[in-house]
């Protein structure tokens, strides 16, 4: 090989080799998915039949990425006209006073459902250590504002369909016992809870149906079948997409629409766009 001929081969392997890393920091974080599918609930009111949940996730508004994508994906949400919409927790990432503000900035342009909009929080919320209790009420007090029902260990019926929100896993505040002590099993019910490995916890008193989670962000970057080498859960098969529990539960986990850093290969942010269906 000539010296000329290996230069040209050299120069062409770090072309290749620059393109996975542009592309997993400058394109796929902000190439949000859509993924639409339905919804099959047990005991579902007729009148629910066909209308649409959307379901967004993790956030992470601060300073590791540009937020106003949060913002142009939230209008791209809105032409799907949702009736229900839920967030499932990590508004913010440190939940310091700049990430407040800028939360407040981006829920200004907020998705909403026409029924009902709930939403739930994540580890991120309760800031340094995830116990931070004034942080966590901060971001919730701002959340109902802007006129999102948060659900903390407790359940809000939208048209005969009861939702039950868990606080999040790793903080202080997670109690859900006294919600599932006390849930109607013969409603048609979902939960929402952003952890996914709170569903190999004791607390379930016998509950069918679905759960909606967030938190893994599906690992962000992973070659799916070969490895995901970060997943911020003990039960490492709690990736992205739906689980089948084996026990009449489904968890359905979201990728996150946001990222804790800036950096995503073959995990393409998520809004996820449920219809619902009798089971």
């Amino acid at each position: 090989m000539t010296r000329k001929t290996f230069i040209k081969r050299l120069m062409q392997l770090s072309v290749l080799g620059a393109f996975p890393a542009l592309y997993s920091w400058q394109v796929e974080p902000f190439w949000v998915e859509f993924v639409q599918r339905k919804l099959p609930i047990k005991n579902l009111p007729e009148a629910l039949e066909g209308k649409i949940l959307m379901q967004i996730s993790d956030l992470h508004v601060g300073d590791r990425f540009d937020w106003n994508f949060l913002i142009d994906s939230f209008q791209k949400a809105k032409q799907f006209n949702p009736d229900i919409v839920v967030y499932t927790g990590d508004f913010v990432n440190h939940g310091n006073e700049q990430d407040q503000e800028d939360l407040k900035k981006v829920m200004q342009q907020a998705v909403y459902g026409k029924l009902a909009t709930l939403g739930i929080l994540g580890n991120h919320d309760y800031g340094q250590n995830w116990e931070d209790l004034s942080c966590a009420e901060k971001v919730s007090d701002t959340l109902e504002n802007f006129g999102i029902h948060m659900l903390k260990n407790s359940s809000k019926e939208v048209h005969g369909l009861n939702f039950i929100g868990f606080e999040d896993l790793w903080s202080p505040n997670f109690y859900p016992s006294a919600v599932m002590k006390t849930y109607d099993p013969a409603k048609a019910n979902i939960v929402l809870c952003h952890n996914p490995d709170a569903c190999d916890k004791d607390i379930w008193n016998g509950y069918k149906g679905w759960i909606l989670s967030g938190h893994t962000h599906g690992g962000q970057c992973r070659i799916p079948g070969i490895i995901t080498p970060i997943l911020p859960v003990e039960n490492k098969k709690y990736i992205s997409g739906e689980i089948d529990l084996q026990d009449g539960r489904f968890l359905y986990i979201n990728r996150a629409i946001g990222h804790s850093l800036q950096v995503r290969f073959m995990v393409r942010p998520e809004i996820t766009v449920f219809t619902l269906t009798q089971a």
